[in-house]
């Protein structure tokens, strides 16, 4: 392996001394959701349309390949970003972008459309997972939430309007190749604005420990030793997020079932609503609505969060995002239905910007992006798991029964985080958090016990 990248010059951080990279980061990520949101209202139909499939549980096998390969990567990536920088593999994931496309137009089975989702899942976990990480980066610890609510705001617009483009194309063009045309165009547009003028922000994140780079010797006043710990491998890091710290443990349980209630929308809703009258360009409006008030809502959730402290609204967002769920079957209507996913992209405002600043409060820059590949290698275990025990639920008792699983779940979950978790948000936790009370959970044994003062 080479060595990591040198960068030199000590950066500001903070959202206003960089906002132009943060603008551009930000388009990225509206980029990327679109990419995913044509898959999302073009897909599901295909299955029965073009290759004969009406098994609910086969349709929904896109999503559990999209997931597993997007979990793994999202680890990967993370970790490597660590050492090899943001920008590089942000252009690598528009590269796997192109031959999903491709696939698709020219498919002819379901194989090749599972195929293509596997090139969709290295695509969204390479260009996500590096955008949010980057856009941290320049903000640095004080406006964390409100960075990640950006990100994940455009991010989920961009998904609202490219399943709102594709149901048009579709309604109009039909469901190859159009819609796939113009995710290539979306593509193109990625990838160009990466090469320029995209910069590197790893160097940001090595300012907020108060490290040098690489190169220089000066170390602030009462910061941090100028040869700290290396960066835990992916091994002792996956061990402290996944059952070593009750905080993260929660964190990444609620991310893992939010993808079981996202999938519900991205391969259930186009069955569901068909099947109740509407037409593709209504479902297309319906999760457009519920990814839009999504997108929207957190830049406000996030800032939110900021000043309130992130475990009470991942709480309530979790029990909303069930409520919503729970009032698509209670109510019938193009209206009503708008109601209810509207109520469920207010949910998943509180909850995901929240969760993913929670694993930033929580991680040392210096590991915060393999923090964050472990915490999305939870989260999107979702989409390789929800949509094979959803579908089997659907196979077995009806499609309304998927919908009433989602509703436990998110009971669940709600409880679990009120229960497990702590406050995460630096200005408002009671205690720091645990590995730096337990220094070798993350380090190992070697490491002397780290004299932090409680925040």
């Amino acid at each position: 392996m080479s060595a990591p990248i040198p960068l030199t010059g000590v950066p500001e951080l903070g959202l206003r001394r960089n906002w132009f990279q943060f603008s551009i980061l930000a388009v990225l990520t509206l980029l990327v959701g679109a990419t995913i949101g044509v898959e999302r209202v073009a897909l599901p139909p295909l299955a029965e349309h073009a290759f004969g499939i009406t098994s609910v549980l086969y349709t929904v096998s896109f999503i559990s390949a999209f997931g597993i390969v997007k979990a793994t990567m999202n680890l990967v990536a993370g970790h490597l970003s660590d050492r090899r920088g943001r920008r590089l593999l942000l252009l690598a994931g528009w590269g796997f972008a192109v031959p999903y496309a491709l696939l698709i137009i020219f498919a002819q089975s379901w194989v090749w459309v599972l195929v293509a989702n596997l090139f969709l899942g290295v695509n969204q976990a390479l260009t996500w997972t590096m955008s949010v990480t980057a856009m941290i980066d320049l903000v640095g610890p004080v406006n964390r939430g409100l960075a990640v609510g950006v990100n994940e705001a455009t991010g989920y617009i961009g998904v609202g309007v490219g399943g709102f483009v594709a149901g048009s194309l579709v309604a109009g063009l039909g469901l190859r190749p159009v819609p796939y045309l113009f995710a290539l165009a979306i593509v193109g547009l990625g990838a160009a604005l990466t090469i320029w003028p995209t910069r590197e922000t790893l160097h940001f994140a090595r300012a907020e420990t108060g490290r040098p780079p690489a190169g220089a010797s000066r170390v602030e006043p009462g910061g941090p030793p100028a040869n700290p710990p290396p960066a835990p491998g992916l091994r002792r890091l996956a061990a402290y997020m996944s059952w070593r710290d009750r905080t993260m443990v929660a964190v990444c349980w609620g991310g893992f079932l939010n993808k079981f209630a996202d999938s519900l929308v991205i391969g259930f809703f186009p069955l569901f609503f068909l099947q109740r009258g509407l037409d593709l360009l209504q479902v297309g409006l319906l999760v457009g609505v519920y990814a839009w008030v999504w997108g929207v809502g957190q830049v406000a959730t996030g800032a939110l969060a900021d000043r309130i402290g992130r475990r009470l609204p991942i709480a309530s967002g979790i029990f909303t995002v069930g409520a919503g769920v729970l009032l698509t079957q209670l109510v019938s209507g193009l209206g009503p239905w708008m109601v209810a996913a509207a109520a469920m992209g207010v949910g998943m405002a509180l909850v995901y910007p929240n969760l993913i600043a929670s694993v930033g409060d929580v991680a040392d820059p210096a590991w915060r992006g393999g923090a964050l590949g472990v915490y999305r290698l939870w989260r999107d275990g979702g989409y390789a798991i929800g949509p094979v025990v959803l579908g089997g639920v659907a196979a077995i008792f009806g499609l309304s029964a998927a919908f009433w699983s989602i509703v436990a779940l998110m009971g669940a979950s709600g409880l679990l985080v009120l229960i497990a978790m702590r406050e995460t948000d630096p200005g408002h936790r009671s205690r720091p958090p645990a590995w730096k009370d337990h220094p070798e959970w993350v380090y190992g044994q070697n490491v002397a016990r780290l004299e932090t003062p409680r925040s």
